[in-house]
């Protein structure tokens, strides 16, 4: 039996992704003999706006991507439902398709048996009935439920393709230890928000390598599961800086009216923020006098590069980044989302890398952004509470553990070209 190697999994280099972009399909370089099963690991499978039905079933009956319908290219052959007895929704899709459900972790990826048999695991740890901590972090067990997918892996002495949806986990060392398993065990490990995916407008793409100076993300972002798509967002354009990812040196929360004292004693967000305002036709002072509970994160490169990630409302998950050499910012946005709830609606894109990531596996981007994206969120949440006492301007968090550098390859990821029509999930039985 192989033994597991210990070096990083490989990146899609920028030919292959822009290739796999153009053709829905994986090289051919890495063309498989027969079509991948996965496991699919979720905590609740419910509603039809759980992430676990919107994933899970595109994966089965195929997603929209550049503009045509990709058929699946994977199986789906086994399932956990963490709250089983609350997901009557997947226990009658996995009917219907034949996907076995397993009462345990273990026998969903070695269907029964005692070796991993399976060739990728999707890890859906988001919605159901779970409790928040004090300072509102919803304890979804991802961290729980992947550490049992690592001890198959290590028992079986060999690895596959992982798939997380949202953050890590609630704290930075469940997070590193997650990180660091893919590293030491040698898969590739994607996931977190779907929204850096989504339709732009305009349809563009930060170049890579630009002297960026400074970010202003504003969208969804007063509750934890919100900020992170946003924090996630901002890290896809951040990344692509000049010189690459340096690190976050620290992270800090401001909620409350204080939120726009800071921006106005910072020009730089002050500009970023207004230019998002002026190019949605906002009256001046839209922001200030339309968001109830007005809520800041700053971040702080290590090299010096600073960002700032703000509720707001009515522009969806905009991004502005005040670039060298530019007179005026650039800026983009993700935007709305297509009812009734529909099989084609909004991230076909995460999918498509999904299944991308299984075909080669290769990450479509480098994992650590993943990891750097969990960290400022937890410390973000961290920043208002101390000793059991909120702040609502909150301290800053030094964060000298992610002093972690990379440079992405990566070319544009998002979905373009025209919208998925909205049609009913193809279920296989009527209600």
């Amino acid at each position: 039996m192989n033994r597991l190697q210990r070096s990083a999994p490989p990146l899609l280099s920028r030919r292959e992704l822009f290739a796999a972009a153009a053709t829905g399909a994986a090289p051919a370089a890495f063309a498989q003999p027969k079509r991948p099963r996965l496991a699919c690991i979720v905590t609740y499978w419910a509603a039809p706006g759980s992430h676990a039905d919107w994933i899970i079933t595109k994966l089965i009956d195929g997603y929209w991507w550049k503009g045509a319908h990709t058929p699946s290219r994977v199986d789906i052959v086994s399932a956990y439902i963490h709250q089983l007895e609350e997901s009557g929704l997947g226990q009658k899709v996995c009917k219907a398709k034949n996907i076995a459900i397993f009462k345990s972790v273990k026998d969903a990826l070695t269907l029964g048996g005692e070796e991993l048999a399976v060739d990728g695991v999707v890890l859906v740890g988001e919605h159901g009935i779970y409790h928040d901590n004090l300072m509102g972090q919803r304890y979804y067990p991802r961290w729980w439920l992947y550490q049992q997918v690592i001890r198959v892996f290590e028992q079986s002495k060999r690895s596959v393709p992982v798939f997380n949806d949202k953050h890590l986990s609630t704290n930075w060392n469940e997070a590193k230890w997650m990180f660091d398993k893919s590293r030491e065990l040698n898969f590739p490990l994607y996931g977190g928000s779907s929204i850096p995916f989504y339709y732009r407008k305009p349809e563009m793409e930060l170049e890579l390598g630009a002297p960026l100076k400074a970010s202003v993300v504003a969208g969804g972002s007063k509750d934890e599961g919100g900020l992170f798509h946003a924090v996630d967002v901002l890290q896809a354009f951040a990344e692509l800086r000049k010189g690459g990812e340096s690190g976050i040196e620290a992270v800090k929360c401001i909620h409350g009216p204080d939120v726009w004292k800071w921006t106005d004693r910072n020009p730089w967000a002050a500009k970023l923020l207004d230019a998002i305002r002026v190019r949605f036709e906002f009256k001046p002072g839209h922001f200030q006098q339309t968001v109830r509970d007005p809520a800041v994160c700053l971040v702080d490169y290590r090299d010096g590069t600073k960002a700032a990630v703000y509720a707001a409302n009515d522009v969806g998950w905009t991004y502005a980044g005040d670039v060298g050499g530019q007179r005026d910012p650039f800026i983009v946005s993700m935007l709305g989302w297509p009812a009734p709830y529909s099989q084609y609606h909004a991230a076909n894109a995460f999918e498509h890398w999904l299944v991308e990531m299984i075909l080669t596996r290769k990450e479509p981007f480098n994992a650590e952004r993943l990891l750097l994206s969990t960290g400022i969120v937890a410390s973000n949440m961290e920043s208002n509470w101390e000793n059991g006492r909120y702040s609502a301007v909150g301290r800053r968090i030094d964060t000298p553990y992610m002093n972690i550098a990379y440079r992405p390859t990566r070319g544009p990821q998002h979905n373009t070209g025209p919208r998925p029509p909205v049609i009913p999930y193809i279920r296989g039985f009527e209600k």
